[in-house]
């Protein structure tokens, strides 16, 4: 009996966890501001605490009257699929965020159970608020809230960062105080011209007494392929006489590629799609922006 009354009760924990932690399709989304157009924060599971909101709202509400600019930020506990930056594109590509002919939305999307951030740009967004901005701004003001489940904090530093930024009040975000990476490269670098400089130094010496008093005496054409010819080079050490043949190559002029047919052009092009409209401008979107994970 205690035994059944155990699982029962583990059973029943197990499924109060579970309510409340929903995945949301995009078109499940609420969208506030199609009932109060100064509200811009979809926040249906609460994560955010009332006063947050208003606070982000109100800087939204004043952006888009000074610039024109729109953005849609929904907050949810998690979302259909896991693909981040694929729902937060469709969220602003089906609910037309942005105006019409300056394509300037911008939607910022927080998942909790993912354990990610995406800001998905409209075309006209790409040049103030281009992918590395993006990155920048939840890498200094966002992740490291998320991280420790702080969702409003991390927000509203992060939402404050993204007005500053479009509203032209912040001139240039703070540089990033990490030089490890600057550090790091610089050394392979170095490693790299200094491998380079003892492999041109071990060419010239004897594979046999490891003198460097090598002299080449006879070269002959062995072979072509691909556009090279390919040389057979003989040289003698003067200090033990030991004679050695090396393989070099050497461009070749009267190459004229592979026979057959070519390979056929093609290019790589940009996804776009308008929006389906509303009362949101019907802007077009774009692939730019920028995701980060916790």
């Amino acid at each position: 009996m205690i035994k059944r009354l155990f699982f029962t009760v583990v059973l029943a924990l197990f499924c109060v966890a579970g309510v409340g932690a929903r995945e949301y399709k995009v078109s499940e989304i609420p969208l506030v501001h199609l009932q109060d157009r100064t509200r811009y924060v979809s926040n249906p599971d609460n994560i955010l605490s009332a006063a947050v909101v208003d606070s982000i709202d109100s800087a939204l509400f004043t952006l888009e009257e000074k610039t024109g600019i729109q953005v849609l930020v929904a907050v949810v506990t998690g979302i259909e699929g896991g693909d981040c930056f694929d729902f937060a594109h469709r969220l602003g590509q089906e609910n037309g965020v942005g105006e019409k002919g300056r394509d300037n939305g911008l939607v910022v999307l927080l998942s909790t159970d993912e354990r990610c951030v995406q800001f998905a740009t409209g075309y006209g967004l790409e040049g103030v608020l281009p992918d590395a901005i993006c990155k920048r701004i939840q890498s200094q003001y966002m992740v490291e809230h998320f991280g420790n489940d702080d969702w409003n904090r991390g927000m509203l530093e992060g939402m404050k960062a993204v007005v500053a930024v479009l509203d032209g009040s912040m001139e240039a975000l703070p540089e990033e105080d990490d030089m490890f990476p600057i550090y790091f490269f610089g050394v392979i670098m170095l490693l790299g011209i200094a491998l380079a400089c003892y492999a041109v130094w071990a060419a010239g010496r004897c594979p046999k007494c490891r003198k460097k008093n090598l002299r080449r005496v006879n070269s002959i054409i062995s072979g072509r392929s691909n556009g090279y010819i390919i040389h057979d080079v003989t040289y003698c050490c003067g200090e033990c006489g030991h004679t050695f043949v090396t393989k070099t190559t050497s461009v070749d002029p009267n190459y004229r590629g592979p026979r057959g047919g070519g390979i056929s052009g093609g290019g790589f092009g940009r996804g776009g799609g308008g929006f389906s409209g509303g009362s949101f401008g019907g802007g077009s979107f774009g692939g730019g922006g920028a995701g980060s994970r916790f």
